[in-house]
């Protein structure tokens, strides 16, 4: 599975952002992971083809993910974003999803640049 990620950008603290990913096959999980200058990646979000939707603490309220089925796609509608969420969002596809979300599959796209700055 490939997976194209697109959008992020540059936008002033509270703005909005967003972003998507399409991947080339259908896929059950997928996720957005995010990782900052001189940190570990995080778990963002996640989500299953059935509905489920999960958030990291960080972003609860703020971000919003969504999955189109039938288009193989998953996108992240970002807003009030704070300095914090400053990190290059990366696409996840494959994860293993057990009553909740536990662990990234193989399958990373291409990091985008999200940049939050005044």
């Amino acid at each position: 599975v490939q997976l194209q990620a697109s959008g992020g950008g540059l936008v002033q603290p509270g703005g909005s952002l967003s972003l998507s990913c399409v991947a080339s096959r259908a896929v059950d999980v997928m996720a957005w992971y995010r990782q900052a200058p001189g940190k570990t990646r995080e778990l963002v979000a996640s989500s299953t083809s059935a509905g489920t939707r999960g958030y990291a603490d960080a972003v609860k309220g703020r971000f919003t993910i969504s999955r189109d089925v039938a288009k193989n796609s998953m996108y992240q509608q970002m807003d009030n974003l704070k300095l914090e969420d400053t990190a290059v969002y990366y696409c996840n596809a494959g994860g293993y999803y057990d009553t909740y979300y536990k662990r990234p599959g193989d399958m990373w796209g291409r990091g985008t640049q999200v940049t939050v700055s005044s």
